[in-house]
This record gives C-alpha cells, structure tokens and sequence, in this order.
C-alpha cells in the first residue's frame, strides 16, 4: 500500500520557478528520477545522469528539488496518494466489510492503473528496502503502520472483537499480502499468467477477487473464533524421507567381520 507520507522535508529548500516552462523541466526531473532511482538506486544515479536523461542543466535539479535527495524523496512520495486519502477510503465506521476490503484494496490497485509510473514507484520502494535511505522507515511509520491499524480496527468492529489482538494482526497482514503480491509478484503473473494484466477491467477483475479471497479469509476467522469446526481440515503436509540404503552383501560381510574383531 504505497502511501506519501505527511511530513517536512529536510532537503535545502528549491528556489522559486524561473520561467514559464519550468514546470515542465520539473516534470521531465520527476519522471527521469523515478526511472533511474528505480532502476539504479540512490547512490548509484549521480546528478549529472539525472540532468542528461532530463535534458536540463545540472542546476535546475538544485533549483526545483534543493538537491539530489530533495530530487529523490520527492519522486519517492509525489506521484502516489497520501494516507489520508488512502484511509478515507475504508476508514468509515459505517461501511460494510465488503466496503472495507473494496476501499482497502483500492490503495494497491491504483498504481497498476498509473502503467509504467506505478511500476516505476512500486520498484523504488522495493529498492528502497534493499538499499534503504531512510525513507521507507519514514513511509512505514506515517502511512503503512496507521493503513494497518485503520484495518485491524474495521476487522474487530465486524468481528465482534473487543480489541486488537494478535490474531487480528495476522489477519490484517494476510488481507495485505494478497494486495502486496501484486506489485511484488508482477513478474511473476507475466510469466505464469500474464493474460491477468491485460485487457480493459483487467484491474477491476482483480479488485473484485480480492474482496472474494480476503472474505473468506475474515469468514475463515469469524468461524475459528465462534469455536466451530474449520471449513476443511488441512491436509497433513508429506514430509520427505531419506530412501533406505542397499548394501552389497559383500559389504555387509566386511562390516561383519570388521565388528567382530573389535
């Protein structure tokens, strides 16, 4: 659930815009920074790549964004919602659970409809973890954690839980992973199925998925807790065991004797 976070920026301060096309060389700076900090990471992208791919003077990264990391938290944050925005989206006392999972999912679903600036954000913040500067812990901390509280709020209200316990918790973070595997698994569901991704209301057909596969997964939990039988036992998982090994009988003789001697 890639979120913005609302917070000051320590980054020098950019300078007021110079000329009347200087939102489009900001522009042109955002897109050429996405893609290479994407794909090269922060430390590996210099200045001058991002001004040539851009096609602006060096100057003009100082100039709009104060500096390289001004540069880089900016496209980190600015091309996706905030978490407001994302949490006015299930956040209703209200709503119903499946108006919950709908607006809960919606957040990830957003970004595959922005093409190739969404994939772009999406693999910054999975670089970012890799590599990280500081901005994904900022991204957890004000836009992830409050999204997965909201979430373990709404589960209790409509599972008739008192409070936040553990296994609200993990179910919070199942209902996330089917959002998140999307995004992380991309390639994946390219190369396994990638008729999944194609063709209008490809991602409605996910959005409404979701909702089906998270509802079992809260009907699943709502049945555990009333203390009924599971909807289907699991099966044992099979585990694999060492084939026993065959010795020649000439090699059970030398054994043998070898024994009987000691």
């Amino acid at each position: 659930m890639p979120t913005r976070p609302s917070i000051d920026s320590s980054s020098p301060a950019p300078a007021t815009l110079p000329r009347a096309d200087g939102e489009a060389s900001r522009a042109r700076l955002m897109e050429a920074g996405l893609r290479l900090f994407a794909e090269q990471g922060y430390a590996r992208t210099s200045t001058r790549d991002l001004a040539q791919a851009a096609e602006v003077n060096v100057a003009a990264i100082r100039y709009y964004f104060g500096d390289k990391a001004g540069l880089y938290k900016a496209v980190f944050f600015e091309p996706l919602t905030t978490p407001e925005e994302d949490m006015a989206r299930f956040g209703g006392g209200d709503l119903s659970l499946d108006e919950v999972l709908a607006g809960f999912y919606e957040c990830f679903l957003m970004p595959l409809m922005d093409g190739d600036t969404g994939r772009w954000c999406i693999k910054l913040r999975m670089r970012e973890m890799l590599e990280p500067t500081g901005l994904w812990a900022q991204e957890v901390q004000h836009g992830i954690q409050p999204m997965h509280n909201l979430l373990a709020q709404a589960m209790c209200r409509h599972l008739g839980v008192a409070e936040v316990d553990d296994d609200i918790h993990r179910l919070v973070i199942a209902l996330s992973a089917l959002g998140v595997h999307l995004h992380v698994g991309h390639d994946v569901i390219a190369a396994v199925a990638p008729q999944l991704n194609q063709g209008d209301g490809h991602v409605a057909r996910w959005g409404e998925t979701l909702v089906r596969f998270a509802k079992a997964l809260v009907a699943h939990e709502a049945e555990r807790r009333a203390g009924q039988p599971a909807l289907r036992a699991a099966a044992p998982v099979p585990t694999r065991r060492s084939k026993p090994v065959s010795l020649p009988a000439s090699s059970l003789a030398s054994t043998a004797t070898t024994n009987s001697r000691e």
